[in-house]
């Protein structure tokens, strides 16, 4: 017996007092809501209606029940629209590369609305260098992922496959130990070299932004000493061990609070992009996490 169907029509005739009506207002014919009735009323051992002059009324049975007939139908609707939404929520798992500190990328905001539009969309995220996260991205290990590369460069024309979309620009500056003021009064890269740096693999932002000023120049940093964090470089150059390069809101944040020299008149400009597989860009996940980013970003300003 189709029981929904049943409560259907003796909610309906309830509401309506007639089986006429009931039917109008179920798309059904008359003998199939009284049938539906009849079927409900032997299932239930109980008499539901009495016929009466102006149509049929409750018995005391059927008006005790009315109310249970009426939220187990609520019920059913509301499991029918929850399992038609499931068709279009977005499931499955995004892998996404990050970079630095979560407060540049603005992780914390990015994943809040990407949960709340895709609330089924299982996130992963994978640490690393700027060099690293393209290369998991280019081999489909990473769905999505943060980088860093100067203005306007994005992944450059050997990545084609790639597609990257800019969200900020930002510089790099030369930082060193404190007192180290008078070893920064000349500027010249050919003198900055010869000072002991502290440099990073050749994964990050940073050993190409260095590496391509001195090229440059035609000249080599002296190295003495090569980190992979961003946290570790910054405590070797406050120890006094070298120069290295700090992104600008970082290298005023420790010279005012740790007392490191900022080289005058030294910028090497640099972009905050999004990068993600160009044949991929169709996929839900991916769309929904280009249209998220674009809410974070336009929405807020350092």
């Amino acid at each position: 017996m189709d029981d929904l169907g049943s409560l259907r029509a003796f909610v309906a005739v309830a509401r309506t007092g007639s089986v006429s009506r009931a039917a109008q207002q179920l798309h059904l014919t008359q003998p199939a809501v009284s049938l539906k009735l009849k079927q409900l009323q032997e299932q239930l051992g109980l008499a539901l209606f009495q016929r009466r002059p102006q149509g049929l009324a409750l018995t005391a049975d059927g008006m005790a029940l009315l109310p249970a007939a009426e939220q187990a139908l609520t019920s059913a609707r509301a499991f029918f629209q929850t399992a038609t939404a499931l068709h279009t929520t977005m499931r499955g798992q995004l892998k996404i590369g990050t970079i630095v500190d979560p407060e540049f990328i603005r992780l914390g905001d990015f994943l809040r609305r990407l949960m709340a539009r895709a609330p089924q969309l299982e996130t992963e995220l994978h640490h690393g260098m700027s060099g690293s996260v393209l290369g998991h991205v280019e081999r489909g290990d990473l769905d999505v992922g943060f980088y860093l590369a100067p203005p306007g460069e994005g992944t450059g024309h050997q990545h084609p496959m790639l597609a990257h979309r800019e969200l900020t620009q930002f510089d790099y500056h030369v930082v060193a130990p404190p007192g180290w003021e008078a070893r920064l009064t000349d500027t010249r890269w050919e003198v900055l070299a010869c000072l002991p740096w502290i440099v990073t693999p050749t994964d990050s932002v940073h050993h190409r932004l260095l590496g391509q000023v001195m090229n440059d120049h035609g000249i080599q940093p002296n190295r003495v000493a090569q980190v992979d964090q961003e946290a570790c470089m910054l405590d070797l150059v406050r120890a006094g061990v070298g120069l290295s390069l700090a992104r600008d809101a970082l290298a005023m944040t420790e010279r005012q609070e740790s007392g490191l020299c900022v080289a005058q008149n030294i910028r090497l400009p640099c972009a905050l992009s999004f990068i993600w597989n160009r044949e991929r860009q169709g996929e839900p996940a991916i769309g929904t996490a280009l249209n998220t980013l674009d809410d974070v970003w336009m929405t807020r300003t350092f």
